[in-house]
């Protein structure tokens, strides 16, 4: 992967924070992140599909939903820019992380 192709993946922010959450949490649900980013379900999936498609992420279905995790081939100079992002800025993802710890049982409820 090219870093072109990794940064036009990530430029618009619904991306950029899914992606940023899964690598804090190493691996997310799309409840999950419905709840982080307070976004309507097929919004988020749509959001992931793209990810995946640009070979960041991979999922895995689990019952009804599906869990996303980073792919294992992500150059580590990108694990490291996720790395270097999410320690830089943590006020960026300071609501969807509020958001996401109010209510940690919603993949369960469903």
């Amino acid at each position: 992967m090219s870093p072109l192709v990794f940064f036009k993946c990530l430029a618009e922010d619904t991306r950029l924070k899914s992606l940023l959450l899964i690598f804090q949490h190493q691996e997310l649900c799309v409840c999950d992140l419905q709840q982080a980013l307070q976004l309507s379900q097929p919004k988020v999936s749509r959001h992931l599909a793209e990810l995946r498609k640009c070979e960041l992420l991979m999922d895995e279905r689990r019952g009804k939903w599906v869990y996303y995790r980073l792919h294992p081939d992500l150059p580590s100079w990108a694990r490291q820019i996720l790395q270097q992002t999410a320690a830089h800025h943590p006020d960026y993802l300071q609501h969807c992380e509020q958001q996401l710890a109010r209510d940690s049982t919603s993949c369960e409820r469903e």
